[in-house]
């Protein structure tokens, strides 16, 4: 219990911090800064890029179209979002929805790399490829990267497309299931030695 208590202490500092941050160009057009939410101690974190007009204006990560989409992806595991934690890379809504800017994700990934820290998953699934060329530091298309297991500091990283890609492209639906599939192999696998490195792309 004293462990998550400080879980919990920590992460709503760090939720303060991003209240306030004006790191970037992005909080001058920010409604809300979307810091993340969920289960701190929980063994699956998805990772997206960035809120959204919906998400800017709630002020929590995939409330819009697309989260109804993770909503259901989250079922499929057999889980609630109280069972997992998610978050994005940058913390305002980028303007029009673009994908966040180098500079922008630089001045910001300090806040989802403590949060990683902080909750300590057994899988990241990274939503797209913004997410999963950052933490990976790869540049492959997300086609190619999607369906295989990558390490994070020693934690797994499955990729997989971004639900606003699924509701767009619903034939994909079937290699998201797959991707799903993996995720829930990991998730069960008894806890096993993990190759530890500095952040890059490994395959296992």
């Amino acid at each position: 219990m004293e462990r998550l208590a400080q879980k919990i202490e920590l992460l709503l500092s760090l939720e303060k911090e991003v209240h306030y941050c004006t790191g970037c160009r992005l909080h001058e057009t920010r409604t809300f800064t979307v810091f993340g939410m969920g289960n701190v101690d929980a063994d699956l974190v998805f990772v997206g890029e960035g809120p959204g007009a919906d998400e800017d204006a709630a002020g929590e990560p995939f409330v819009g179209a697309a989260g109804k989409i993770l909503t259901r992806i989250i079922y499929a595991l057999g889980l609630t979002r109280r069972d997992i934690y998610i978050c994005n890379i940058v913390k305002c809504r980028p303007p029009g929805n673009r994908n966040p800017q180098p500079d922008e994700i630089d001045s910001c990934k300090k806040y989802l790399l403590t949060q990683l820290d902080v909750v300590q998953p057994k899988v990241i699934c990274t939503l797209g490829a913004v997410p999963t060329h950052f933490l990976l530091n790869a540049k492959a298309p997300i086609s190619r990267l999607r369906g295989r297991v990558f390490s994070f500091r020693g934690v797994k990283v499955v990729p997989t497309f971004h639900p606003a890609y699924i509701y767009r492209s619903p034939s994909k639906k079937i290699e998201v299931w797959k991707d799903l599939k993996l995720v829930e192999k990991l998730l069960h696998e008894k806890d096993s030695v993990v190759e530890r490195d500095t952040g890059s792309a490994k395959l296992f």
